[in-house]
């Protein structure tokens, strides 16, 4: 890779990371957990940079929040959040993003492995962040799982249906950028 390409992977990783901030000020607060917009724009991410530069788009994220910026739901930031009850999902950004850029870079374009991909990052996201729901409130299993995980499954399966067409119209316009950059 040339140094203009890491420079570009650098600015879509930028741009990836306010993304997913902008995702976060979409909140509807439903309970300890509310339901946003970041995790679309994690799998998505993963899907348009690959496993690397997702997952340095998902870490600059985090580290803004954890330093205060006001990237996470409802406008808040600071290390409070990463060990609040919300902390768990954050965290699950990071493998989630990994295993959807992984599969991405392998699967060519090909929709069944991109979905398999989003609801196997999606269920990163559920482990870490149900785990961390019932450590945190010490719910019991069952009660963090209908907090932390059923409300989201209709509204998930929407997200990543949307991140695959928004990824099919988005990878052109990427690769077209990288092709004229190594034609000049």
């Amino acid at each position: 890779m040339t140094s203009s390409d890491s420079l570009r992977m650098m600015v879509f990783a930028a741009l990836m990371a306010a993304l997913i901030a902008i995702g976060a000020f979409v909140a509807v607060p439903i309970g300890p957990v509310p339901i946003v917009l970041q995790n679309f724009f994690v799998l998505l991410a993963g899907m348009l940079l690959g496993s690397r530069w997702g997952f340095i788009s998902v870490a600059v994220y985090l580290l803004a929040g954890a330093c205060g910026l006001p990237v996470f739901a409802g406008g808040s930031g600071g290390l409070g959040h990463l060990i609040g009850p919300r902390g768990g999902y954050l965290f699950g950004y990071l493998p989630a993003v990994l295993v959807v850029g992984w599969v991405a870079e392998r699967a060519r374009g090909k929709t069944a492995w991109e979905i398999a991909a989003m609801v196997i990052g999606s269920l990163f996201v559920y482990a870490a962040g149900v785990s961390w729901l019932n450590w945190i409130l010490h719910l019991g299993w069952l009660k963090a799982l209908a907090v932390g995980m059923y409300p989201f499954l209709i509204g998930d399966a929407l997200k990543i249906g949307a991140a695959i067409a928004v990824a099919r119209s988005l990878r052109p316009l990427i690769r077209a950028r990288f092709a004229k950059a190594h034609a000049a």
